[in-house]
């Protein structure tokens, strides 16, 4: 055969699968940093602006941004994939006015409805919230979790993605 050396047909797939496989995952990779990069220069913005409001919750629901009563300025700034997504927007008496603020997602089952509030606000955006008279009680605004939902965090224990509770 004079140094031609044979190769499978299986073999070569598999090289080609495996070569597409590690430019993925280099491409997530980087993609991955700079997406962390923008979050972090976001943090920094919204810590800068921060002020703290005291308020009373009304209501508070996960919906989409178009229904969400938001100004017409903020919805048209969002991304066009942003506006399928459902946000989570919490209702508020702000001193005489009656706002729709956008939450974030880590606080937003601690946030309590038809309650007086001091939180931590950037623009239309609330990033932390405490109790004026005594603590939060978070339990009381649990809802109970779908069997899905206990089954995905049952999983995530089991494999060490998530710390046990």
């Amino acid at each position: 055969m004079n140094g031609i050396f044979l190769i499978s047909t299986a073999t070569i797939v598999m090289i080609v699968v495996l070569v597409v496989l590690a430019g993925i995952a280099v491409a997530l990779y980087f993609l991955g940093k700079k997406a962390q990069k923008r979050e972090a220069e976001q943090k920094e913005q919204i810590d800068a602006m921060k002020q703290t409001v005291s308020m009373l919750i009304i209501d508070k629901k996960r919906m989409k941004i178009r229904d969400s009563g938001l100004p017409q300025a903020v919805i048209q700034q969002t991304p066009k994939f942003m506006r399928w997504s459902k946000l989570p927007i919490v209702k508020a008496k702000v001193g005489p006015q009656v706002m729709s603020l956008v939450c974030d997602d880590k606080i937003f089952d601690n946030v309590p409805v038809k309650k007086e509030v001091k939180a931590t606000v950037s623009g239309i955006y609330i990033t932390g919230v405490k109790g004026i008279h005594g603590s939060i009680d978070t339990q009381a605004n649990k809802k109970p979790k779908s069997k899905f939902k206990q089954f995905v965090e049952k999983m995530q224990e089991k494999a060490g993605a998530k710390p046990v509770k």
